[in-house]
């Protein structure tokens, strides 16, 4: 029983989060165990799982880390000689603290530099203690543990299966360079380097290895260029001497690996610029790539090798970018640069197939190889764009996305004035869009950037956020008294291409990325480590728990925004080609993909509670979601939305099929309904209503729609056949309907094919001419002999002509025929009158059969075979059969086999014709719109019910 609203509310939104994040990744989200069964899901799972994700975003860790458990606990800080409270957090392969003071300390202890794990004695002054060693003989002390003795005891197995899984010896025998004095750490067995970790193997398989791997650039690009002296001479070069001095002091005291202290202190020397001889190895710390590049040994040599050579689109659209990454920088000027970033970025697209390359990654990764050796760049992509910038690299850039619908939230809270003067702050999110992709590379100089891309490393996404707020607070005034957003979006273009960064110790590289004209006030410099420290004083407040709930909250209306725009081009390109109204076709989008693109939350739990609540919860949660559709069903003891639907819509496995949702194909074929959901929206809002009959007909329906045989078939296609059962010609109706019962709509071992239709009024014994009532005769023979004659005539010489439909066949059409008669006003004229057409037909077809068997035996006598085409004074199917002479009917029949029964959709169309009824049966005015009402009240029951037929088989397609 829930009484409180808030808390109802965050566990519709946690489920709602779950949902998006399996729509948005519904190859790489890993649900978690608890969450596998949907209707078994507890407050306690959801609770589990977003402690589970502020983790991983916290301590930016693989999206595979499980945490297991989470302690109350104080750490000995040596540089403040004293315990710091704070929490413990442990997972699959780290053991990570965060103090309860924001930005005091953090520690991030993978086991794989974990050397032992032991309990120290208890005392009144350290009790539960327990001592954490690792490799570079550093030993962190934590106190005041519950329930330690378990604790340890499960570390202690975790850390035996990691080393067990990557055991590791550090390779000694690589040249000192100029980081080595830095990074330079003792074992428990003696000295080793930080630098390349290699995984114990045979000498084989290291000389195998050693032959086949490619040739990669051994090292930084920046460090060429520093060699060959091209750094500049001036007083910079002092300045990267002090920060030197001052890291070599920081990391004297906190600890130079992975597993150093993390403070604020850090925070102000990243604020001010890594150092360029530093730069790359601090990002593989802070990112925690080097874990990765110490596990995979030999990996990305491997994916080099595998991906050389081959060409596929990824690899062209890498090729056209290659020299747009970076120009001005000397480094990517020849063919060293250009080599080393093809590799990488054709690597990660081979281990990565589903973001493959996207617009940017060559921008950044161009960056990584400045300051990184080539396999280190690939592994801080790896993080980049699988955990420090989740979903920007796809071609939505949803992630960026939600970024940018962040920011605009943050402007309002941090910039009212500004918020209030732009009526539009989707124009200034439009404008930072390039900020979040390429953090600030492609709109800043380029040794200006660098350090914002230092503070990324250290800080995540918030340093992004917090620097684009300091943007447009230095420009506030201006962009007030702008005009337009053009002019706004010159007015920062003119000011991030005047930073600049007086620590440099390289030259000025040329900046191309300001337009303006050279009649304009000059722009007055400003430093990037001004900004930078404005920053964090101004804006550094933002917490990752604050910056993720907002990303779950925007990432609803994010996600409601991209419906919309693939509804709205969906239509556009179907609305020209069918007679449906627009907003008709938008009721049948909505239910053609089941469920609309709202979130519905609550879908898997039983959420009960008081009811004088129930009015006030709905109001409640509508005022929460205002700005996104988001619908809720309230009823008088639950609230529930069609729990089973909801399952069937988010929750089902992946069929061996294609994915029902694409976002990669074009956005007519984006949605895809199989054949299961296709038979629901077919009883829902087919014309053709058939009774128990329906189902069969619409398994018929969806082969004739799946002509590329995958099982799917798109909105286009649906609606194109749902229009010519509305608002077709009756000739396009009959047409359909013979496609319906002819292969590939209708196969050998169609469910219904095999049971004849057997009904006295099919007796073809009965002549060609009937009586009416007052004692008229009616000549069908002569009436059918004309119609026939003028559909010849209209009949276009380019469309494929079909193919005769066999007696099984037509029983079948006419048994559809009868059920679709069934409860109509007019019931028992249509059967008098289908029964009439019906004889017609089904003498037509004997006749046909005689003449196709006395024709063949004619041929086989040596008869020279007559023309195909028979006049129509020949038509052998209107000849007298009464006088005992048998026409050369094989002449109208050339297609069929020797003594087969049929008819053609001619004859079958020109017989309908003959009957009143019929024709106002098929050209009566149909009305969609109730069948819509209908529809969307029905769907969720029609689902349930369907459900509930345990007994029934479920509807599966059978190839022809």
């Amino acid at each position: 029983m829930f009484l409180n609203l808030d808390e109802v509310f965050k566990i519709m939104e946690q489920l709602a989060d779950v949902t998006l994040r399996r729509l948005l990744d519904n190859e790489g989200f890993d649900l978690d165990p608890g969450l596998q069964e949907p209707s078994q899901i507890t407050k306690r799972d959801l609770e589990a799982r977003a402690q589970n994700e502020f983790f991983r975003a916290f301590f930016r860790l693989p999206r595979r880390e499980k945490l297991h458990a989470v302690l109350d606990c104080s750490l000995w800080t040596p540089f403040s000689r004293c315990h710091t409270a704070g929490r413990m957090f442990a997972s699959d392969s780290y053991i990570c603290f965060a103090s309860k003071e924001a930005g005091c300390c953090k520690v991030i202890l993978p086991f794989r530099e974990v050397v032992s794990i032991e309990k120290m004695e208890d005392t009144s002054l350290l009790p539960n203690p327990i001592i954490v060693s690792v490799r570079s003989k550093m030993a962190f002390q934590f106190i005041e543990l519950t329930d330690r003795d378990s604790l340890v005891e499960s570390l202690l197995a975790r850390l035996k299966q990691v080393h067990a899984d990557h055991p590791v010896h550090y390779d000694t025998t690589r040249d000192e360079d100029l980081t080595s004095s830095v990074f330079h750490s003792t074992s428990m067995c003696g000295d080793h380097r930080f630098g390349r970790i290699e995984m114990v193997s045979s000498q084989n398989s290291e000389e195998r290895e050693k032959e086949m791997s490619p040739q990669l650039h051994p090292e930084a690009l920046v460090a060429g260029f520093r060699r060959s002296g091209s750094q500049s001479p001036d007083s910079r070069l002092p300045r990267e001497q002090i920060k030197m001095r001052l890291w070599n002091d920081h990391f004297v005291e906190y600890g130079r690996t992975v597993c150093m202290f993390r403070t604020e202190k850090i925070r102000k020397l990243v604020a001010m610029g890594i150092p360029e001889s530093l730069r790359g190895k601090l990002w593989l710390l802070f990112s925690d790539a080097v874990t990765d590049l110490a596990s995979h040994p030999g990996y990305y040599g491997n994916l080099v090798e595998e991906s050389m050579g081959k060409c596929c689109l990824v690899t062209e659209e890498i090729e056209r970018d290659l020299h747009r990454s970076l120009p001005e920088h000397p480094a990517f000027q020849n063919e060293t640069g250009i080599a080393a970033l093809r590799r990488v970025l054709t690597a990660y697209a081979h281990r990565n197939p589903r973001i493959g390359y996207c617009q940017s990654m060559n921008i950044l990764t161009s960056l990584l190889l400045l300051y990184a050796e080539e396999e280190e760049a690939f592994w801080l992509l790896v993080a980049v764009c699988e955990r420090m910038l989740p979903d920007y690299f796809n071609h939505r850039v949803i992630g960026a996305q939600v970024d940018q619908s962040v920011f605009e939230e943050l402007i309002k809270e941090q910039l009212p004035e500004l918020a209030g003067h732009m009526h539009d702050l989707s124009a200034l999110a439009s404008i930072s869009l390039s900020w979040f992709l390429t953090l600030f590379l492609s709109i800043m100089p380029l040794e200006s950037a660098v350090n914002v891309v230092d503070c990324f490393f250290y800080d995540g996404i918030k340093a992004i956020f917090q620097l684009g707020l300091a943007v447009l607070e230095a420009n506030a005034e201006d962009l007030c008294s702008s005009k337009d957003d053009s002019q706004a979006l010159m007015v920062l273009s003119r000011f991030l291409d005047h930073i600049k960064n007086e620590d440099s110790p390289g030259p000025p590289l040329g900046s191309h990325h300001a337009f303006f004209s050279d009649d304009q006030e000059p722009c007055p410099m400003t430093d990037i480590a001004d900004l930078i420290r404005d920053s964090y004083e101004k804006f550094g407040d933002q917490s990752v728990a604050q910056i993720e709930h907002m990303r779950c909250k925007h990432r609803i209306r994010v996600l409601q925004g991209h419906e919309d725009t693939t509804k709205q081009n969906v239509l556009r390109v179907v609305i020209p080609e069918v007679s449906v109204l627009p907003e008709d076709l938008e009721e049948l989008y909505d239910l053609f993909k089941l469920c609309r693109p709202f979130i519905c939350v609550g879908l898997t739990m039983n959420i009960n509670f008081n009811y004088k609540y129930k009015t006030n919860f709905k109001m409640h949660f509508q005022k929460k979601f205002q700005d996104s559709s988001v619908i809720i069903m309230v009823s008088n003891s639950v609230i529930q939305p069609e729990r089973e639907h909801m399952m069937s819509c988010y929750w089902e496995q992946p069929r061996p099929v294609a994915l029902r949702h694409d976002p990669s194909r074009p956005y007519a074929e984006q949605y895809r309904i199989d054949a299961r959901q296709f038979a629901r929206l077919f009883q829902l809002v087919s014309p053709w209503t058939c009774g128990a009959h329906t189902e069969i007909l619409a398994e018929r329906t969806f082969r004739l729609l799946d002509e590329n045989m995958d099982h799917l078939i798109e909105f286009k296609a649906f609606v194109s056949c749902l229009d010519i059962m509305y608002n077709g010609e009756m000739n396009e109706k009959i047409k359909l309907l013979y496609r319906l019962h002819i292969p590939p709509a209708l196969t050998e071992n169609d469910r219904d094919s095999q049971s004849p239709l057997k009904n006295p009024l099919l007796s073809t014994s009965r002549p060609l001419v009937f009586g009416k009532s007052n004692g008229d005769t009616v000549d069908y023979q002569k009436q059918l002999k004309q119609m026939i004659k003028d559909l010849a005539k209209e009949k276009d010489k380019t469309e494929k002509e079909l193919p005769k439909m066999s007696q099984r066949e037509f029983i079948q059409f006419c048994k559809t025929l009868y059920s679709m008669f069934h409860e109509d006003p007019e019931e028992n004229d249509l059967y008098q009158a289908i029964a009439t057409v019906t004889t017609l037909l089904l003498q037509i077809g004997e006749v046909g059969q005689r003449g196709s068997s006395s024709g063949s035996c004619s041929q086989e006598a040596g008869e020279e075979p007559q023309a195909l085409v028979p006049s129509p004074e020949q038509d052998s199917v209107f000849a007298d059969t009464h006088n005992g002479k048998s026409p050369r009917e094989s002449q109208a029949f050339p297609e069929a086999a020797q003594g087969d029964w049929t008819v053609s959709l001619e004859h079958i169309l020109a017989s309908l014709l003959t009957e009143q009824s019929l024709v106002n049966f098929f050209e009566k005015p149909l009305d969609i719109k109730s069948k819509l009402e209908n529809a969307k009240i029905n769907q969720y029951s029609l689902k349930t019910c369907e459900m509930n037929r345990q007994s029934q088989p479920e509807l599966k397609l059978s190839s022809p």
